[in-house]
């Protein structure tokens, strides 16, 4: 079966992606997408979140897994269920802290790779929902750096580009190990 991620050569990772009209919003073609970017990040054992380009469609379009919000949703000792998936629609980055950290990247486009890049501790983000209500969303740690990497690829930019250590993994307990530090944060 063909992979639905878009892989690191393809010229629609390196495009600008295009607006979603306001009106296709919640259209059967625009929901199908959002499926689709769903279905795919959740194929991935690994995957956090995914843009459209990385499924072939250049929109402004990026999903969050409700995985990553899982340490937030169970704050007070209470196991609460996964959070849903966050949809991020013509999102726009209004706010970045001065303050920088390294951190390990990987990329679902860029399979077998992973390097340190160097981005804003914190992250605001304005956007519509899958429904086309504004959100305002202000990230730290792993979801500031998400709001950061998602935004790239929407500009046709990829973390190898800002990354000042690439390093090929072939191992992949080593990614399993990197991934759980990265989500330790």
């Amino acid at each position: 079966m063909k992979d639905p991620i878009v892989q690191a050569g393809d010229p629609v990772l390196r495009g600008k992606a295009k607006p979603v009209d306001k009106k296709d919003i919640g259209s059967r073609a625009v929901a199908k997408i959002i499926a689709d970017m769903k279905k795919a990040l959740h194929a991935e054992e690994f995957g956090v979140a995914i843009a459209a380009p990385q499924i072939g469609k250049p929109l402004r379009i990026f999903v969050i897994s409700g995985n990553v919000f899982i340490e937030d949703a169970a704050e007070g000792g209470e196991k609460k269920p996964t959070p849903a998936d966050r949809v991020f629609i013509n999102p726009e980055i209004t706010r970045l802290s001065r303050g920088k950290t390294e951190r390990s990247e990987g990329c679902l486009s860029v399979r077998g790779k992973y390097g340190t890049v160097i981005r804003h501790d914190k992250a605001s983000i304005k956007a519509l929902d899958e429904n086309g209500k504004k959100i305002t969303y202000h990230g730290a740690g792993l979801v500031g750096h998400i709001f950061q990497h998602e935004c790239d690829h929407l500009e046709g930019i990829l973390y190898t580009d800002k990354a000042v250590q690439l390093e090929e993994d072939g191992d992949m307990q080593s990614a399993r190990t990197k991934l759980q530090q990265k989500r330790a944060v």
